[in-house]
């Protein structure tokens, strides 16, 4: 069986939770992994934070009114579980320069391929962000949103979200130029 769309996706979820549930990990895993894994960089906290973003997004999925779309809709959820668990590691540590910190984490990963020293110096333009910036940069770069999703995943207008992109864009552009 192909699942269409979503709203079929939604359907099936909530009269058949166990398929459904498998059908929209197979959708969706990678891309919220990702996702999250760009705003909390450390590979074992993306991999936590996306396992309670699926627990959450099955616990809510009755309560989905469509009042945004589903990929909207799942990529707030997973945005909600990214700031919550960064915003508890920033409560666990002494505050330093927080890029600093999450560039050090990003430099100590495993999963980075330091090979690639421009992607290299991507990263750390973009973590040097604002997290406000840094997740309507993400969502626009990574993950080809309209400003529109970006606004309804960050609780933003379409403006504001607009805003933040290009202001993001135009800081990174002006990082990597500096640090060349």
């Amino acid at each position: 069986m192909e699942i269409k769309d979503d709203r079929e996706l939604v359907a099936i979820a909530v009269k058949e939770p166990e398929k459904g549930f498998r059908w929209l990990m197979t959708k969706y895993k990678e891309a919220v992994y990702w996702h999250i894994r760009r705003l909390v960089v450390a590979h074992e906290d993306a991999q936590d934070a996306t396992q309670e973003t699926f627990v959450r997004i099955f616990r809510s999925l009755p309560d989905f009114k469509g009042e945004c779309s589903f990929r909207s809709w799942i990529y707030r959820i997973a945005t909600n579980e990214a700031l919550r668990l960064l915003n508890q590691r920033r409560n666990d540590r002494v505050p330093l320069e927080d890029s600093l910190i999450e560039l050090n984490t990003m430099m100590a990963d495993e999963y980075v391929d330091y090979s690639d020293l421009e992607a290299i110096r991507l990263q750390q333009a973009i973590l040097s962000l604002p997290t406000k910036q840094r997740l309507a940069f993400n969502l626009r770069y990574y993950n080809e949103l309209g400003y529109d999703e970006i606004a309804a995943i960050t609780g933003s207008t379409i403006d504001s979200a607009k805003s933040s992109y290009h202001i993001a864009k135009e800081k990174i552009i002006k990082y990597m130029n500096l640090n060349n």
